[in-house]
């Protein structure tokens, strides 16, 4: 119980990434906020964790949606002390010059200004609280980027970059900032990312990129995010960590 009295807020939590992670979490004791824009997939996952979960649908690149999200969770659990900015998208692998203003303003409107909202509204109810952890689910993107998905990538060392800095200027709230950075997993921007159909031949094509011969798991993720949220990580902040089967060395 690594996250026992933890409340927790997770974005994106309505599959992929953030519903391992929220299930890991309420695993480990937190009560968990699960937001998502698809609140059926939020409910689903949050009924399967039982009275420790909450649903909430939220738009994440909405301030009016971000204030109501955090103000729900606060009404049913208390103020968060772990906040996972997980929600992410990802305009199709192909040509920069292919990629539209569209792409452009919904990859960065999800991907970082997500992370503005939630920190400006969290992050001085933890000051109060008297602390807490933050975590940016950023990507191997940021550190070692793939062609034919720049503007992506360039959100995700955003993220990781915005990370490091609000580690730096959170740090006398006692609020620690960490950014996990994963490998591609079988989610569903799993197409998007490889650019062509997801068959076994092409998936064989990315995994032969990472040395540990295999796409990231959702466990995968929710593992390293559990260590960063809990007080195991009381000392570390400011870090990329990468959970990339060695992609990235």
């Amino acid at each position: 119980m690594r996250l026992d009295g933890k409340i927790a807020l997770v974005t994106g939590a309505g599959s992929g990434f953030g519903a391992g992670i929220a299930q890991r979490f309420a695993a480990e004791g937190a009560k968990v906020a699960c937001v998502d824009i698809d609140g059926a997939a939020a409910e689903r996952v949050a009924a399967a964790l039982g009275d420790n979960a909450i649903a909430i649908a939220a738009d994440v690149g909405l301030a009016a949606d971000v204030a109501a999200s955090v103000a729900e969770t606060r009404q049913r659990f208390g103020v968060p002390n772990v906040l996972v900015n997980n929600a992410g998208t990802t305009h199709r692998n192909k040509p920069l010059m292919e990629v539209t203003e569209e792409d452009f303003d919904r990859v960065f409107r999800v991907n970082v200004k997500s992370i503005f909202h939630y920190v400006r509204e969290v992050a001085p109810l933890m000051r109060d609280a008297g602390g807490g952890a933050i975590l940016n689910v950023s990507s191997t993107a940021a550190l070692r980027p793939r062609p034919g998905l720049t503007w992506y990538n360039a959100s995700k060392g955003a993220a990781s970059l915005a990370s490091k800095s609000l580690a730096l200027e959170l740090a006398p709230w006692k609020i620690r900032v960490n950014a996990l950075c994963p490998v591609m997993g079988a989610t569903g921007l799993l197409e998007h990312f490889m650019g062509v159909l997801d068959t076994p031949e092409n998936r064989d094509r990315f995994i032969a990129t990472i040395p540990l011969g295999r796409l990231s798991e959702a466990s995968d993720i929710a593992a390293a995010a559990l260590f960063l949220a809990s007080d195991e990580a009381a000392f570390i902040t400011g870090v990329d960590l990468p959970v990339d089967g060695g992609r990235t060395a």
